[in-house]
């Protein structure tokens, strides 16, 4: 089965809007690779159609558990060593995170199978489980290259009519969290659209996973001549209200200058949790789908450049800490 749950929804490492926050399980047994790409998403809590933006989205609100897990993805899922409590509550302080709700998170997504404990002596240290390392992997390969590259397009669409009662509300959303973290929108209920009709193979293992093959049904084909494919964008993605999320991301990063080296990690902890929702909000269109100037393509350099400007800087002070203790 998919592996999101909402609580919000969808960190993330991140899709969909979401209305409150976001706990993303990795599942009790096994682990398919499409359960593993949605590591960052983002998930709507309980939207008809499609996704919309919360102003909890666009104020950037996130949780201690999103937190840690950017500072799992990281930092401590590189060096692959486990990491004491302490070490993560110090960071997390610095992030403003009172203690008790860092604890609390911990020991939620412990519970969840991200993480499991090793005690020293009196002192406790986390590591990774192998489901949360190949998740926090694969989350990480796609938060870093999101936003840079664009395929080409030959003008198709992909189409998957799919239809789930409305009182299965839980499979509904599965569904919807699903197929949106593939980059599908929504411009009318049971109807999921696409301009990549190379992510037919994804669509068939999200719908097969939920047992949904034989109310589903698929085609590729171009725009024909009845209404505005303009509109049907506007109607599956809301790019307007995708811009204004992205506007928030600028203006808290575009030309911040951290100066000591814990300014310098707890910016890049911000930049990479802020920046690992948007694999699940963006659906990654083709340029001639998207407004002139789109506003992403400015928010994917500019997490780049500072990405790489913080990272060296950054990784010596966690290990400066994480040694210390």
């Amino acid at each position: 089965m998919i592996a999101i749950n909402a609580a919000v929804k969808g960190a993330g490492f991140t899709s969909g809007a979401l209305n409150a926050d976001v706990s993303v399980r990795p599942p009790n047994r096994g682990v398919s690779r499409h359960s593993c790409r949605m590591a960052g998403m983002r998930a709507d809590d309980e939207v008809e159609t499609v996704p919309s933006f919360t102003r909890r989205q666009q104020t950037g609100a996130r949780s201690a558990r999103s937190l840690l897990l950017t500072v799992l993805g990281e930092y401590v899922r590189p060096a692959g060593v486990p990491v004491w409590t302490s070490t993560l509550l110090r960071a997390t302080s610095g992030l403003g995170v009172e203690e008790k709700t860092a604890r609390q998170a911990l020991n939620r997504m412990a519970l969840d199978g991200w993480i499991v404990t090793e005690r020293v002596g009196r002192r406790v240290r986390w590591e990774l489980t192998a489901h949360g390392t190949i998740l926090l992997t694969d989350g990480a390969e796609r938060i870093y290259s999101f936003g840079r590259d664009r395929e080409s397009w030959d003008g198709r669409w992909l189409v998957l009519l799919v239809s789930v009662p409305e009182a299965q509300r839980d499979l509904r959303h599965q569904l919807r969290s699903g197929l949106t973290w593939a980059g599908f929108g929504s411009p009318t209920p049971g109807v999921w659209v696409s301009p990549h009709c190379s992510r037919e193979d994804e669509a068939k293992q999200i719908v097969g996973e939920l047992g949904l093959e034989a109310d589903a049904v698929s085609f590729c084909g171009p725009f024909a001549g009845v209404g505005s494919e303009r509109s049907m964008v506007e109607q599956a993605w809301h790019l307007g209200e995708l811009a204004e999320v992205y506007e928030e991301f600028l203006s808290q990063f575009a030309g911040l200058s951290p100066d000591s080296p814990d300014e310098v990690l707890y910016a890049q902890i911000r930049l990479v949790d802020a920046w690992r929702r948007f694999p699940g909000l963006d659906p990654q269109l083709p340029p001639e789908l998207l407004p002139p100037q789109w506003i992403g393509l400015r928010a994917a350099n500019v997490f780049d450049d500072l990405h790489r400007k913080w990272n060296a800087a950054a990784q010596a002070r966690w290990s400066e800490l994480a040694a210390a203790e």
